[in-house]
C-alpha cells in the first residue's frame, strides 16, 4: 500500500484513538516513573534497575538508559548542584528482560562543580555509558536565541492522526504505536516532497509526577531521544516507519539551561545540518510555551537504507 484515502484514513484515526483511550494515562506515566527508582547493588555508588517479565521492544529505547543514567548519578551528587550537560554513548542494544547495572564513578567534587561517570552493563557487558556534570546553581550573563515561528501545540497534529496518515505503518505496528504514551504528543513535520531539515513537536506529561526537579529532568531527558534521530531522515523523505531502514542512535549530548516542568507544554525544534557515511547529525532546542530556552540537545544515529525489491 502507498497511499490511503481521506475515508481509510478517518478510520484509522478513529480505530487510533478507540486503542489509546482503552488505558489509563496514570499507570503509564508511572511506569516511567518507576524507571528512576534504582535499586542499591550492594557496593558503594552501584545501582540495578530489574528485568521486566516481557517486552515488546527489540531493544532498550535510548531515552530511558539516558534518563537512568542520569539519575544514577545525581543520586552522588550533593543535592543543592543541579545537573546541567550529560554526554553518552550507545555501545550495544540492551534487552528490557534483563535487570541492568549501573556503576557510578566520581570522578570530580568542587564547591561549584561535581562530575560523575556511570557505566551501565548487562550481561556483564558494557552497553552504555555516560559523563554528567552537576553545577549550584549561580547568577551570571544570560542570554538566548529566541524561539522561532511555531504553530501552538493545539493547532499541531496529534500524534495519532500522523501514525493514521502513514501507508508504512502496518497493523502490528500501529497498535503498538496507537498505545497510550507518557507524554501527550503534537507535531509539525513538513511533507517529504520539501525535502525540510526542520520539525517541531509539543510535549506535555500525560498525569502528574509531582514537584520533584530530579523526576522532571528525568522524564526530559527520557523524550529528548523520542524524535530526534528522525530529523536526519527528513530531507531524505524517510521516516522510522520506511522499509528497508535501519536506524539506531550513536551518541547523545544534552545541556539543562533552567528549571523543567514536563507537565507544562514545552516544545521540541530539531533539524539536521549533516548526513553522510551512513551517519547523521541531528540538534534539537527545547522550549517552555513563554519562549525560554530550557534545554539543548545533539545526537549522531546511524541510518542505513537497504535497496528494496
Amino acid at each position: 500500500m502507498t497511499t490511503l484515502s481521506p475515508e481509510q484514513i478517518q478510520a484509522r484515526i478513529e480505530r487510533a484513538r478507540e486503542i489509546n483511550a482503552s488505558v489509563d494515562a496514570g499507570p503509564v506515566v508511572a511506569a516511567v516513573a518507576r524507571l528512576f527508582d534504582l535499586e542499591p547493588a550492594g557496593e558503594p555508588d552501584e545501582f540495578l534497575f530489574p528485568a521486566l517479565a516481557t517486552t515488546a521492544r527489540e531493544r532498550i529505547f535510548g531515552g530511558q538508559v539516558i534518563a537512568q543514567a542520569m539519575v544514577a548519578a545525581a543520586h552522588t551528587v550533593d543535592a543543592d548542584k543541579q545537573v546541567h550537560s550529560l554526554h553518552a554513548y550507545f555501545l550495544r542494544g540492551g534487552d528490557e528482560t534483563k535487570p541492568l547495572h549501573f556503576r557510578v564513578h566520581r570522578d570530580f567534587d568542587g564547591r561549584s562543580f561535581a562530575n560523575r561517570r556511570v557505566v551501565v552493563r548487562q550481561d556483564s557487558k558494557v552497553i552504555f555509558n555516560l559523563t554528567a556534570s552537576f553545577q549550584l546553581p549561580t547568577p551570571g550573563l544570560a542570554h538566548q536565541v529566541p524561539m522561532p515561528d511555531l504553530l501552538p501545540p493545539e493547532e499541531c497534529r496529534d500524534f495519532l492522526e500522523t501514525i493514521a496518515a502513514d501507508p508504512n505503518v502496518s497493523e502490528d505496528a500501529f497498535f503498538h504505536m496507537a498505545r497510550r504514551r507518557p507524554f501527550e504528543l503534537r507535531n509539525h513535520r513538513p511533507p517529504a516532497s520539501a525535502k525540510a531539515t526542520q520539525h517541531y513537536q509539543w510535549f506535555r506529561i500525560a498525569a502528574p509526577i509531582g514537584d520533584d526537579p530530579l523526576v522532571h529532568r528525568g522524564f526530559l531527558a527520557f523524550a529528548s531521544d523520542m524524535g530526534l534521530l528522525s530529523s536526519a531522515m527528513l530531507p531524505h523523505g524517510l521516516n522510522f516507519m520506511t522499509p528497508g531502514l535501519f536506524s539506531t542512535s550513536l551518541d547523545h549530548a544534552m545541556w539543562f539551561h533552567d528549571d523543567v516542568r514536563v507537565d507544562q507544554w514545552f516544545v521540541y525544534v530539531m533539524d539536521s545540518d549533516w548526513t553522510g557515511g551512513s551517519r547523521g547529525i541531528n540538534r534539537g532546542s527545547i522550549y517552555r510555551q513563554d519562549g525560554t530556552l530550557i534545554a539543548s540537545a545533539v545526537q549522531e544515529g546511524l541510518l542505513r537504507l537497504a535497496p528494496q525489491g
